[in-house]
């Protein structure tokens, strides 16, 4: 495999962009290659990485479809939804507590 090209952290190329770039911009990366990388040093751990991607190349985001849609709010539904009460919340469960704020702090509510 060829090595691409590194650049430091703020300084590669116009017409180059990472995913969240392209996404920003309504594009996607499209099957290209990584074209370069960009390297932001840390004190204590490897440098970060992120991977460039020609502009040009890009291809437009593929739209949504009603499918999709419905698919997606059933996801996210179903995260609203407690595994211990089975009611919905309200909002997203955090999977730290793995159950609503209710079933999650019983004991606390109990003793108040």
């Amino acid at each position: 495999m060829a090595s691409i090209p590194v650049y430091p952290w703020r300084l590669a190329p116009d017409g180059l962009a990472t995913v969240r770039q392209l996404r920003a911009l309504g594009l996607r990366p499209g099957g290209q290659d990584v074209v370069a990388q960009i390297e932001r040093p840390r004190r204590r751990r490897g440098p970060l990485v992120a991977y460039l991607y020609s502009i040009d190349l890009a291809k437009p985001v593929r739209p949504m479809t009603p499918a999709k849609w419905a698919a997606l709010a059933k996801a996210n539904a179903a995260r609203r939804v407690c595994p211990q009460c089975g009611r919905d919340a309200g909002y997203v469960i955090p999977p730290s507590l793995g159950a609503c704020a209710n079933c999650a702090y019983q004991d606390e509510q109990r003793a108040a």
